[in-house]
């Protein structure tokens, strides 16, 4: 699972599917004989689903397939036929009126299955395009209700103290949030770069979002900050922990008016609880989904693809539909309040997290989000010191997937010992190949487990620790110590 940086434009989305040609016109309908009562067809179905702009016109224009025909009296539409052929008509011209001649040259009457035909085309291109052909429909049925004095439909108010949205619904939730949520654009020395989503973290201007969401502009890039009302505003780079996959970002010339996002408590949070999420998924800004927190406490390796450093997580996983785009992004509990930030998904193909790299998959509802209780105390230490505090037990671990625990490694990086000397685990008589199989009374499967664990912790907590050792289990308590910065 990674977490590819945002970005990769999206092609913008084309108005409307494309209208097949071969339907025939309304006007290619063969008109009556001269013999019969004066009133053309009405246009077929066919063509009234081909082409919705025709029908935009005042509903006097023609009559709906199957209407009874008007009366041809004084007034009436269509007009009875003028009272001489024309000239172009009696000579078997390419005139259209209501000449003899025409109906000399047809004397047949339209065939019945010509019309069922073209019912059935209809129902199927209103199938397929639906949405273009929408609004021509409700612009048409509408302006025949205006036209006409026997209409028996009723109008809902629309005034705005109808419209208002309770403050608990997902629209109220919505409303309030969406001005305090940006979509961040970031861009490298070299011009790569690509799109995210933040939230106001405070007063001052602090944006709190993911560190890769901005990392390709942590040196020397651009950064801009666009909210809900368009308004676009640079910023830089507060500091950035990758570890954990937190960075804050700061507005230069911030608004006097900001209103940050109340935080949540994320270990309150329940399997089952509602969830909002917020974000530009796909640069699509301003985005709200809604779903459920489906599990706690989920470890989650994530990289950004462009570094050898990985961040670990023990996420919230929600099935609120999120994207590419989406990461940095406040996940919020039914109250409004953040409870989460979404950093990476499981797509449906292998590779590709919440950055906007090519070719990833979107959502199938396997989401997961830094627990709003880390990311608070990760952002204080940015925002204070520029930099992240870890706390560690000053043991190396093998990150290979397993269902065994989090064996102990018997050589640290570069060729370094595994357990630090004098380290918290040094002290708590851990050795190279013992186990971990709990961090108090969470299962640990694997060292990305236990790096995830051991990371909602601080620097000084006290964890108990379970291990194997020749076969046996033991327990031990490990006061964790610390480690500053990405070093």
């Amino acid at each position: 699972m990674s977490t590819e940086n945002e970005g990769n434009e999206v092609p913008p989305a084309p108005s409307a599917p494309p209208v097949p040609v071969e339907t025939p016109a309304a006007s290619a309908e063969p008109a009556p004989p001269a013999s019969a009562a004066p009133h053309p067809a009405a246009p077929s179905s066919a063509g009234f689903a081909q082409d919705p702009a025709a029908h935009q016109a005042p509903a006097h224009a023609g009559a709906t397939a199957g209407a009874p025909p008007h009366a041809s009296g004084a007034g009436a539409w269509p007009p009875p036929p003028p009272p001489a052929v024309p000239s172009y008509a009696q000579d078997g011209g390419s005139g259209s009126g209501w000449g003899a001649s025409y109906a000399a040259q047809h004397p047949e009457e339209p065939k019945p299955a010509s019309r069922r035909g073209g019912l059935i085309a209809a129902v199927l291109v209103a199938a397929l395009v639906a949405g273009g052909v929408g609004g021509g429909i409700g612009f048409w049925a509408a302006d025949r209700n205006d036209n006409s004095t026997g209409s028996t439909t009723v109008s809902a108010s629309d005034t705005p103290a109808d419209l208002k949205r309770e403050p608990g619904t997902v629209a109220g939730i919505a409303n309030k949030a969406l001005p305090s949520v940006v979509t961040i654009e970031a861009q490298g020395g070299n011009g790569e770069g690509g799109t995210g989503t933040g939230f106001v973290y405070d007063t001052q201007g602090h944006i709190l979002t993911n560190n890769h969401v901005v990392a390709s502009a942590a040196d020397g890039g651009k950064l801009a900050a666009t909210f809900s009302d368009g308004k676009k505003y640079d910023a830089e780079v507060v500091g950035r922990a990758e570890g954990y996959d937190v960075a804050v970002i700061k507005l230069k010339n911030p608004p006097s008016n900001l209103k940050p996002l109340p935080l949540g408590n994320s270990d309150k949070v329940a399997v089952g609880d509602s969830t909002i999420a917020i974000g530009a998924p796909f640069g699509l800004s301003n985005t709200v989904t809604t779903g459920i927190v489906s599990a706690k406490d989920r470890p989650v390796t994530s990289s950004d693809g462009a570094s050898s450093k990985s961040s670990y997580m023990s996420a919230l996983q929600t099935d609120a539909s999120i994207n590419p785009g989406n990461s940095g992004g406040p996940l919020l509990d039914a109250g409004g309040a953040v409870i989460g930030i979404n950093s990476a998904i499981k797509p449906a193909e292998s590779g590709g997290g919440l950055g906007g790299g090519g070719g990833q998959s979107g959502s199938i509802g396997l989401g997961f989000a830094i627990p709003v209780n880390q990311t608070k105390y990760v952002a204080e230490q940015l925002i204070k010191n520029g930099q992240a505090v870890y706390p560690v037990i000053g043991a190396s671990v093998s990150l290979e997937e397993s269902s065994g625990g989090a064996t102990i490694s018997q050589k640290g990086a570069s060729d370094s010992q595994a357990v630090t000397p004098n380290g918290p685990a040094a002290k708590a008589g851990l050795k190279p190949g013992d186990v971990i199989t709990k961090l108090d009374d969470t299962v640990i499967d694997s060292g990305p487990t236990l790096i995830g664990q051991i990371w909602t912790h601080k620097p000084g907590d006290t964890v108990e620790i379970t291990y194997k050792r020749d076969g046996k289990e033991h327990k031990v308590d490990v006061v964790l110590g610390q480690r500053k910065g990405e070093s």
